[in-house]
C-alpha cells in the first residue's frame, strides 16, 4: 500500500496520458510528441566497442565508475565548464540522472534543520525531486517557474520561515518543459541565497548539451566563478540527451569531496553499479564530442522548422535549449485531448507535469511537445498542431 505522504504528489505521467487518450481513436495518422526519448542516431561505432567488452559482464561492476570512465567524466567537465575535478573523490558513474537525483537527497539532505526540513523544487518538475523530498521526511516546497518568473523557480520571493528549514534546492536548466535557461546572474543570487541559508543546489543538467547560441553555464562553473564552497553544488549530467542513449543508463554526478563521500557510501550500502562494459563504452562516448556537434545541429535544425511554422502563432516562444516546446493552448488537458481526437498528434498536458498549489497550476494552459521524431514526421505534427491551433483560437 503507498504511504500516505506519497499520495500528495500528481498521478504518474504516463499512466494518466494512456488514461485520458487511449479510450479514444486516433483522428488521424497517429504522431507522438509526447515522450522525450531522443531519436537521433548514437554513435555508429558503439554497438561493436560493447561487444568488445561483453566479458565483463562475468565481473561485479566497479561500485563507483571504473576509473577509465571517471578520468573521462573527469576531463569532459574540465573541457566543458573550465573547472578541474578529482576523478577519484568528486566523480560518480549513475545508471542515469534519475537514480542520482533522489538518492543524493537521501544522502545530502539533514533529518532537521529549525524544524521539519524543506526542499525547493520548480514547477513544473521532474517527479523525482518531490519523490526524493517525501522520501527523506522533507516538505517539498513546489516554486512556480512561469512566464513572469523566466520560467526559472524564484527561490528567494519565499517566506524566511521555509528558506530557513531548507535543505536542498532543485534546478532544472536547461529546464524541462519550458527550455529556460539559467543564466549567470541566477547563478550568482541562487550560490548567495544557498549561503545565506546553507542548503545545497542539486543541478539537474542533462539537457545541458542541447542548445541553440551559447552554451549553458554549469553549476558547477558558477560555484568555481563566484567563489562558492564545493559542496554547495551537486552537478548531474546523462548520456540520454548529449549522445542519443537513454537505454544505455549512464550518467554521472559531480559534487565537492565532503558530498561525493557520503553519496558513495550510500551506493556502497544500497546501491546498483553500472555493469562494465556499459562503464568501457560510457568512457569513450564522454571522450567523443563530434556526435554531440552533429546532434545539436539536427535539433537547431528542428527549432528553425519550429519557429518557422508558429511564426504566426501569438505568443508562440521558442525554447533556448532542450528539445521541447511549451505552448500555451488554454486549457491543456482538453486540448492535448481534442488534438488527439482530431488529429491524431499526441501531445502532452503541462499539468501532467506540475502540481497544484493554492488552487493554481502553472501548466495547466500549456502542452509540453518533443522534437525527437525524424525531421519529416515533426514537421507534420506540428503543421498539424499548428492549423489545429489557428482553428480553434480562443475556446480555451
Amino acid at each position: 500500500m503507498t504511504p500516505e505522504r506519497f499520495k500528495t504528489l500528481p498521478d504518474a505521467t504516463w499512466p494518466r496520458l494512456r488514461g485520458l487518450l487511449d479510450v479514444f481513436p486516433a483522428g488521424g495518422t497517429p504522431v507522438n510528441m509526447t515522450i522525450g526519448e531522443p531519436k537521433h542516431p548514437f554513435p555508429d561505432w558503439l554497438p561493436a566497442l560493447l561487444d568488445q567488452h561483453a566479458a565483463g559482464y562475468a565481473q561485479y561492476p566497479d561500485n563507483n565508475g571504473l576509473p577509465e570512465l571517471r578520468e573521462a567524466i573527469s576531463a569532459w567537465i574540465a573541457r566543458r565548464y573550465g573547472v578541474e575535478t578529482d576523478p577519484d573523490t568528486q566523480v560518480m558513474a549513475l545508471n542515469g540522472t534519475r537514480e542520482g537525483l533522489f538518492n543524493a537527497a537521501i544522502a545530502l539532505s539533514p533529518d532537521e534543520k529549525g524544524g521539519k526540513p524543506a526542499v525547493l523544487l520548480p514547477n513544473p518538475f521532474y517527479p523525482v525531486y518531490g519523490v526524493a523530498a517525501l522520501t527523506v521526511g522533507a516538505d517539498p516546497i513546489f516554486v512556480p517557474a512561469t512566464e513572469e518568473t523566466g520560467h526559472l523557480p524564484d527561490y528567494a520571493a519565499l517566506p524566511e520561515d521555509v528558506l530557513n528549514r531548507t535543505t536542498v534546492a532543485y534546478v532544472c536548466s536547461p529546464a524541462n518543459p519550458q527550455g529556460s535557461v539559467a543564466k549567470e546572474d541566477y547563478w550568482k543570487d541562487l550560490l548567495d541565497l544557498a549561503e545565506r541559508y546553507d542548503f545545497r543546489i542539486f543541478a539537474d543538467e542533462c539537457y545541458s548539451e542541447i542548445y541553440r547560441a551559447a552554451p549553458p553555464p554549469g553549476g558547477i562553473e558558477m560555484a568555481a566563478k563566484f567563489g562558492a564552497d564545493p559542496e554547495r553544488v551537486t552537478i548531474f549530467h546523462s548520456l540520454s540527451k548529449r549522445s542519443n542513449l537513454p537505454g544505455l543508463r549512464s550518467g554521472f554526478v559531480s559534487g565537492g569531496p565532503k558530498s561525493m563521500s557520503e553519496i558513495k557510501r550510500l551506493r556502497g550500502m544500497a546501491g546498483a553499479p553500472m555493469p562494465n562494459p556499459v562503464q568501457k563504452v560510457s568512457a569513450a562516448v564522454w571522450a567523443d564530442e563530434e556526435h554531440v556537434i552533429l546532434n545539436r545541429r539536427q535539433y537547431s535544425d528542428k527549432f528553425q522548422r519550429s519557429d518557422h511554422i508558429f511564426a504566426e502563432i501569438e505568443g508562440y516562444q521558442s525554447p533556448e535549449a532542450g528539445f521541447f516546446l511549451w505552448l500555451k493552448v488554454g486549457d491543456g488537458e482538453q486540448f492535448a485531448l481534442d488534438l488527439w481526437k482530431g488529429t491524431g498528434v499526441r501531445t502532452l498536458p503541462g499539468a501532467y507535469l506540475s502540481r497544484d498549489v493554492h488552487g493554481k497550476n502553472p501548466g495547466a494552459e500549456y502542452i509540453r511537445v518533443a522534437l525527437v521524431a525524424p525531421m519529416n514526421e515533426m514537421v507534420r505534427g506540428l503543421t498539424t498542431l499548428r492549423d489545429f491551433l489557428k482553428n480553434n483560437e480562443g475556446r480555451g
